[in-house]
């Protein structure tokens, strides 16, 4: 009876705030790899933020969809799309319109500023993870736009299968063979390979941090699936475990993503099968947690407070400077963008929600 409750509470939680503070540590990582450069040892892993990113919105997504479904008896494609569209589009263009007014006017001619422009067409239409190649120049601007790529191809996909599936074990079966197609194209681009064929390069770009994210996703949702979670997961020391565990995994030279996929995806299952877990005062704390409420600012504008930090503040590029001027300059932008662009149209999003008299709540926030 305790499990059964435990699980009718996950079912009605409208907000996972330890979610927004494994945001804040994600993009602290993300700035921190970009400005501090190459670093020794687990300080030069802080790239694998974006993958606890898309293990998280794998998570998110999937979990807001199967609560709608429940409440409304369907999914509604078209208000999904329109929410999805008013989060992530406005920032997202208006970036993208802002470095093409920065590219133009520093640096139109110059080697990345041509690959930019012909780099462009791609970063329109959320292919540059396909179509643009760090290999492509000394300098590939705007080349983190990639993971915002894979995410937006996974919007445009999985909400479908969950809709359209008769029966539940289906999107199952369907995001574990995405998986392992996507592990299997990337086991075979032969070592080195900058430029591998465009079909392979499609294949492994499937994210195996959103397939394990959107996997526990209806894994929680279950009520037995719930109590075996919540067996190992549910415990008062399962999020410090999982923590170090993930944290070994990511130090551990030349261990496998999917590994350190795995890790992330139990840490997330950690801090929501269990709000009151034993990383509670680390993930929950303000500073955290703000951070990664307005995280998808700070992406967006991480490179650009680096560059203006490597140019104006700390002419001699030491890396760890770099960071400390870039992050709170990029913490600003975000938070500028966030109350006087963002929010406008967030606040359009209700508009577009199903709704019923006795309806559960659903997940309150879920940001790219």
């Amino acid at each position: 009876m305790e499990a059964e409750t435990r699980h009718q509470n996950f079912l009605a939680e409208k907000f996972f705030p330890s979610l927004d503070g494994l945001r804040g540590v994600s993009i602290i990582a993300v700035v921190w790899h970009h400005g501090a450069g190459h670093q020794p040892g687990l300080l030069g892993q802080g790239y694998l933020g974006v993958h606890l990113f898309f293990a998280i919105s794998g998570f998110l997504i999937t979990t807001l969809l199967l609560r709608e479904r429940d409440r409304a008896g369907t999914i509604s494609l078209w208000n999904f799309y329109v929410r999805r569209t008013l989060r992530i589009f406005p920032a997202y263009f208006a970036t993208i319109l802002l470095y093409v007014i920065l590219v133009a006017a520093t640096e139109p001619r110059s080697a990345a500023g041509t690959q930019f422009w012909h780099n462009l067409p791609f970063f329109l239409t959320y292919t540059s993870n396909w179509f643009v190649d760090i290999a492509s120049g000394p300098r590939v601007i705007f080349y983190f736009a990639w993971s915002l790529a894979t995410e937006e191809q996974f919007y445009l996909m999985w909400p479908w299968v969950v809709r359209f599936a008769r029966r539940s074990y289906q999107p199952v079966v369907f995001m574990t063979a995405l998986l392992a197609i996507g592990e299997i194209a990337r086991a075979v681009v032969p070592a080195g390979e900058l430029s591998p064929p465009l079909l392979l390069r499609i294949l492994g770009s499937i994210a195996s941090p959103i397939c394990l994210g959107c996997l526990l996703g209806y894994l929680l949702h279950s009520a037995s699936g719930y109590r075996a979670a919540a067996l190992v997961a549910g415990r008062s020391w399962s999020a410090p475990l999982a923590s170090a565990l993930l944290l070994v995994s990511v130090a551990v030279d030349g261990m496998p993503l999917l590994v350190i996929s795995l890790a992330m995806t139990c840490l997330v299952a950690t801090v929501v099968v269990r709000p009151d877990h034993g990383m509670r005062t680390a993930f929950d704390a303000k500073v955290l947690t703000y951070v990664g409420k307005i995280s998808y600012g700070i992406y967006l504008y991480h490179m650009l407070a680096i560059n203006a930090a490597r140019r104006f503040a700390v002419p001699s590029r030491q890396p760890v400077l770099v960071f400390l001027v870039a992050l709170p300059l990029a913490v600003a932008l975000a938070t500028l963008s966030y109350r006087y662009f963002e929010l406008p149209f967030q606040r359009l999003k209700h508009r577009f929600e199903v709704r019923r008299p006795t309806a559960a709540p659903v997940v309150a926030r879920v940001a790219s």
